[in-house]
């Protein structure tokens, strides 16, 4: 009998795991967890979410194709087309990207069904996270899953998915999951400042009375003091027979509130690496070059490998890539970046369509390597050399002529 299980081998039943029982697990293992809406009433945590999103639902996506190791921009493609700007849906593709950014960031995953017509991608559905489920096996290794929209199965290869620090392949951990007792903490001061402004900011206390009151006096007492801190309209009490009232002192979470809610807003940025000046104001070309790099470019990445998984057919894999294009993001560190390039093509280490290809430009044809002295150009295809300044041409090993001059041999 062979020990091993094959991939052949009857797959295992699937269980079904529904969106709804999903929530109430989390409930029951967690019963202080955050949810989605609670976190998006914070309002750092809003500002990080919709910074994020907004900027990512801009950004184009291009598709790309290598022919001879050279990089070509494929334009006659419906699939762009569908990603930037008609996606046949009812949303248009900054909506669509908008839309997917924030369920990958705040829930399990941004998920878009992919309409094909043979072998032709038509349009893309955007689906709320909230409705998708799963049914699928215990294997650890194989994952087998199928997706369950409303009841309707689906293979996994019918969805794009967009999943953050997934570890099965179909869903992942949102910033929420994983951050509840940081967002939480933020959620209740917000919860207890809004408490303060509804009692009118009224001081807390106790009332002394020289002798002791009757029932009927300590209930309309009672009665008075609640109407003051339920009711905006009533600001005064009357305190007669020597009644006294003495102010409680504050609480270290009252003395506390507005630091606690800088330092909140600084730990939930940290949550997305992103650069609290961003959010706040007053960011310098030094906080803008760190957002791209550390905050967009992973999510950026998982974007790229979910479209080239998902929408590229198995025989374009590998010559056929999509990429976001960032150009208009970095134009502020673009003189730097064609600094570098100008040092490494006098130096001859780059050429000039190497350069192009690292800018997702086209190639002009200029297969050359400077080689000093100004105007000495090398072609490493041919391995001859051109002197513009002398107009001769030459190779290694062979001797120069001038440009128009016939080789005798």
């Amino acid at each position: 009998m062979w020990p091993f299980r094959m991939r052949a081998d009857p797959e295992p039943e699937k269980t079904e795991i529904g969106a709804g029982e999903d929530a109430l697990l989390r409930s029951i293992l967690a019963a202080d967890c955050m949810t989605r809406d609670q976190a998006m009433n914070v309002p750092a945590f809003a500002a990080c979410v919709n910074k994020i999103a907004e900027t990512i639902s801009t950004i184009p996506i291009r598709l790309y194709k290598l022919v001879d190791g050279k990089l070509e921009e494929v334009k006659d493609d419906e699939r762009p087309r569908c990603l930037n700007d008609d996606t046949g849906d009812t949303l248009d593709g900054v909506q669509f990207k908008r839309a997917l950014t924030r369920d990958y960031l705040t829930g399990k995953g941004g998920y878009a069904f992919i309409n094909r017509t043979g072998t032709r991608i038509k349009s893309l559905h955007y689906v709320k996270e909230s409705e998708i489920s799963f049914m699928f096996t215990s294997d650890p290794i194989f994952k087998d899953y199928d997706i369950m929209v409303q009841g309707t199965r689906y293979k996994p290869f019918e969805f794009l998915k967009v999943l953050r620090n997934t570890e099965d392949g179909r869903s992942g951990k949102s910033v929420v999951d994983e951050n509840s007792e940081v967002l939480s903490v933020a959620y209740h001061s917000l919860k207890y400042e809004k408490g303060l402004v509804k009692t009118g900011g009224n001081k807390k206390g106790f009332i002394k009375s020289p002798k002791k009151l009757a029932q009927a006096a300590i209930d309309a007492l009672k009665e008075a003091w609640r109407n003051l801190y339920q009711n905006n309209t009533e600001n005064v009490v009357i305190l007669n027979e020597g009644l006294e009232f003495q102010e409680a002192s504050n609480t270290s979470v009252e003395m506390q509130l507005n630091e606690n809610k800088k330092t909140n807003s600084d730990e939930i940025c940290k949550l997305f690496n992103m650069p609290p000046a961003m959010i706040n104001g007053g960011a310098t070309e030094q906080d803008k070059i760190n957002f791209v790099q550390y905050c967009l470019n992973p999510i950026l990445k998982e974007l790229e490998c979910a479209l080239n998984r998902d929408l590229l057919l198995e025989l374009e894999k590998g010559s056929y890539y999509f990429a976001a294009d960032t150009s208009e993001l970095t134009k502020g560190d673009i003189e730097k970046r064609f600094r570098a390039y100008e040092t490494a093509s006098k130096n001859g280490f780059m050429q000039i369509d190497e350069i192009r290809l690292k800018e997702n430009l086209p190639p002009l044809g200029l297969d050359f390597v400077r080689l000093g002295l100004q105007d000495v150009l090398y072609d490493p295809e041919t391995k001859q050399f051109y002197m513009p300044n002398m107009n001769q041409t030459g190779g290694l090993g062979m001797p120069v002529q001038k440009e128009g001059e016939i080789d005798e041999d």
